[in-house]
């Protein structure tokens, strides 16, 4: 036990879930110290510090983080008496391994629940989450603010951080253009999420601190609407939790963390991609969700993909570039371009592998699984230039991008692309209906 009966803390995070819970539950307790954030998942975050103007009085100095590997030495070297589990897509066994490295060197480990962290609004609150990542949360997200929007409802989407730059300028972010994301030098991975919902008209918030986030949407919106990452749990507590699952990973939804949480919190799941997925993978996590939430309702929906120009993908031989995300951590083999390029005839899919240069090519070593498609990634500047280097070299006809945002603003590739959109298409109206229920029962 450390001195004074002040417990030392370490959490482990990815640059989003662990600065909220510190934020929200650890800042200001005079019980405990934080004396180290951990990072995993994301390139280049640890080696930075969470900065002393957001962790407060407390910590003049800033608080250190550190590479995740570094855990038992880290616990030893700062007398840690808990570590603290702060993010998200982790296999059950993965997060039971945390555990054993943390109790193997002599500290606790916990992991807090939704009430240690969810904020409370003046507005209602429809959040959408996942039981993994790339199960279409985006998607659904943006179905949900055109049934509020014909409402006649002024929506304010907050969406589950992405601080990968200067953290002190990320503490509150709007965005309601395009420029707006050249403003705050959005990586690729952010644009993948505002983009879209710029373009439908929607004014959007992220950041480090969500309860200023939080005030600020609710200035200016009747809902607030939010659009998690990962398979993580909401930061605000939602009047309707609405949880997406995905029967071309069938059983993930009881394997995964906080994947299965929500799926147990949900008040509706959503079955998506019922229109690439066999039926008796989509029966598999019906079976599941009936089991694990009998009370929530189930909602069956397509996810059609639609290409620019099909005309152009036929007889080519394709790059298909995917969400990175959803193939890394979030383990699919394809993606919407992968698809789209095999419905619309073309004649080969390029391996990037032997292409790849730097990062890229770190990221195929990391998920072996991932083999002839290409993820887009772009933590930063020199990471974006690594991916536009293994487009050029990649010897094939055509770029089909299936990732959220127009790559070509972004990347300046040498060869010619189509862009893959998605959306989703419920088949009977039952989550409109839930939707326009739950914002007239609060207002």
């Amino acid at each position: 036990m450390a001195a004074k009966n002040v417990r030392n803390l370490i959490i482990l995070g990815a640059a989003g879930r662990d600065f909220h819970d510190f934020n929200v539950h650890w800042k200001h307790r005079a019980d405990c110290r934080v004396k180290a954030f951990t990072a995993a998942q994301i390139p280049d975050i640890a080696g930075r510090v969470y900065p002393a103007l957001l962790a407060g009085p407390k910590y003049p100095r800033g608080i250190a983080i550190e590479p995740e590997q570094l855990l038992p030495r880290l616990i030893k070297k700062l007398k840690v008496d808990e570590a603290v589990m702060a993010y998200s897509d982790l296999s059950h066994s993965e997060v039971m391994h945390k555990a054993s490295i943390v109790n193997a060197a002599g500290a606790d480990f916990r992991i807090l629940g939704w009430r240690a962290t969810m904020l409370e609004s003046k507005k209602p609150v429809i959040a959408v989450g996942a039981v993994r990542t790339g199960c279409g949360k985006s998607q659904t997200t943006r179905k949900a603010s055109l049934y509020l929007k014909a409402l006649g409802l002024k929506v304010a989407v907050v969406r589950h951080p992405m601080p990968y730059g200067d953290l002190t300028k990320q503490v509150c972010q709007r965005f309601a253009c395009m420029d707006d994301m050249d403003l705050h030098r959005c990586t690729i991975e952010e644009r993948e999420e505002y983009e879209p919902h710029i373009a439908a008209g929607n004014v959007l918030f992220a950041g480090v601190d969500y309860e200023r986030i939080l005030r600020a949407a609710e200035a200016e919106a009747d809902v607030i609407l939010w659009d998690g990452g990962n398979n993580d749990m909401p930061f605000y507590k939602p009047d309707l939790f609405i949880v997406v699952a995905d029967p071309l990973r069938p059983g993930h939804e009881l394997a995964y963390y906080p994947g299965e949480t929500n799926l147990r919190m949900a008040d509706v799941v959503i079955i998506n991609k019922i229109d690439t997925a066999p039926r008796d993978k989509i029966a598999v996590v019906e079976r599941n969700i009936r089991a694990a939430n009998p009370r929530a309702v189930v909602v069956k929906a397509k996810s059609p993909v639609a290409v620019a120009d099909p005309r152009a993908v036929r007889g080519k031989r394709v790059l298909a570039v995917e969400d990175g995300p959803t193939l890394t951590h979030g383990e699919m083999t394809f993606g919407a371009a992968h698809v789209a390029a095999r419905r619309c005839g073309a004649k080969s899919i390029v391996d990037p592998r032997p292409y790849a240069v730097g990062s890229i090519k770190d990221t195929f070593r990391a998920y072996p699984h991932i083999t002839d498609i290409l993820p887009a990634m772009g933590y930063g500047a020199k990471q974006m230039e690594e991916l536009r280097r293994t487009i050029d070299a990649t010897p094939c006809d055509l770029v089909v991008v299936g990732t959220p945002i127009d790559l070509t603003r972004l990347l300046s590739i040498n060869k010619p692309s189509v862009r893959v959109t998605y959306d989703l298409e419920e088949a009977d109206g039952t989550l409109r209906r839930l939707v326009e229920k739950t914002v007239w029962r609060r207002t």
